[in-house]
């Protein structure tokens, strides 16, 4: 069995680094915490749980302290979690069979990272990270914002998930002005750089720069195909927003040369065809996205209701507006087998018990 050595930067987390080490610490050989400048209780909650609490100057680079965190890992491999991170017992359990199995030949393990809720409290948006990574110098981190590790040598996916369970809103506008600042002093932008200032830009409403951006990102040969699939949901949502809606559907369409469709983009062309009232075209692409399926141990971002939960709904209005009421009754139920409390599901039941009258379900 591998040692793990259980990595972290923090600053500031009192509220919930202490949850986060409860839930992680029986997967743990050893504990690593470097603080970027708490002005709380962080370090003496961290302290709790290991002496191994190092103090640096925040740098307006996380790559910097995630690689001084592993710098300081004496096992064999390194595993991250971020303060608000959260280990639920069924998935520590899983982890801990995974653990007990490993025989030092891996050297990336991918894990299930669910960073969005719904109002049920189920995952929403998930993706797949590199969790736990061979302690080497070639398995380090790059990148000042959204920083990650380049997988490479034997990468293994474990059936485990873990939770961020954000508290607050952090440092507003933190990312975005990292960025700003790298290009205003001329640093060379990777990738994923362009890839996420783009987004970033996007979430701060300036949304003619963010599809500049993102075309500048898809322009380059480099960068991860999930990325680049992802990139142009995001673009088209831009230029969606800047009322260019023959470019949006495009940019959705571009999509297809790094790979099959997803079930968001899918989605994103059929509300393209719903918004013009071709019903039927967008029907067509409404059940792509039902067909598109649940692929696992995607890299790229995975927005749960865009697999079945819209689909079914938007049927439901395509259908029920071509006249095929029955079918679209039946995609009303199975959007209401999955959220049957939303608003608009109830204002859908209440129209068919008006149209189609009082019956069974099934």
């Amino acid at each position: 069995m591998a040692g793990i050595s259980l990595c972290m930067i923090v600053k500031n987390e009192e509220k919930v680094l202490g949850r986060c080490l409860e839930s992680a610490k029986r997967l743990a050989d050893e504990i690593v915490i470097v603080d970027t400048g708490s002005e709380d209780r962080t370090r003496e909650i961290a302290r709790q749980y290991t002496s191994r609490v190092y103090e640096i100057p925040w740098r307006d680079d996380f790559s910097q302290a995630r690689n001084f965190s592993f710098s300081k890992a004496e096992r064999e491999y390194c595993m991250w979690l971020d303060a608000d991170d959260v280990i639920s017992e069924e998935n520590l359990e899983r982890m801990l069979e995974y653990k007990e199995r490993m025989d030092g030949t891996e050297d990336v393990v991918m894990v299930k990272y669910a960073v969005g809720f719904g109002e049920d409290g189920r995952p929403s948006l998930t993706y797949c990270r590199e969790r736990i990574l061979k302690n080497r110098e070639d398995l380090r981190w790059s990148g000042r914002v959204h920083e990650a590790v380049t997988p490479a040598g034997k990468v293994v996916y474990w059936d485990a998930v873990i939770f961020h369970r954000k508290e607050g809103r952090g440092e507003p506008g933190r990312n975005l002005r990292i960025y700003e600042r790298m290009r205003a002093e001329g640093e060379e932008f990777g990738p994923r750089d362009l890839f996420y200032y783009g987004r970033e830009l996007m979430y701060a409403g300036q949304t003619e720069a963010g599809a500049r951006v993102l075309r500048e990102f898809l322009g380059r040969e480099d960068g991860w195909e999930e990325n680049k699939i992802q990139a142009c949901g995001d673009l088209a949502a831009c230029l969606g927003k800047l009322g260019r809606e023959e470019e949006s559907l495009r940019a959705l369409l571009l999509s297809f040369q790094w790979g099959r469709p997803r079930a968001e983009i899918c989605c994103g062309i059929g509300e393209h065809f719903l918004r013009r009232r071709d019903w039927r075209t967008a029907a067509y692409w409404y059940e792509e996205a039902l067909a598109a399926g649940r692929e696992e141990n995607l890299w790229g971002f995975v927005r749960e209701e865009y697999r079945e939960y819209i689909p079914h709904m938007q049927l439901c209005v395509c259908l029920d507006r071509l006249g095929e009421r029955e079918k679209a009754y039946g995609h009303h139920l199975l959007a209401k087998s999955l959220r049957p409390e939303a608003a608009e599901v109830r204002y859908n039941e209440e129209y068919f018990r008006k149209v189609l009258g009082n019956r069974e379900e099934g």
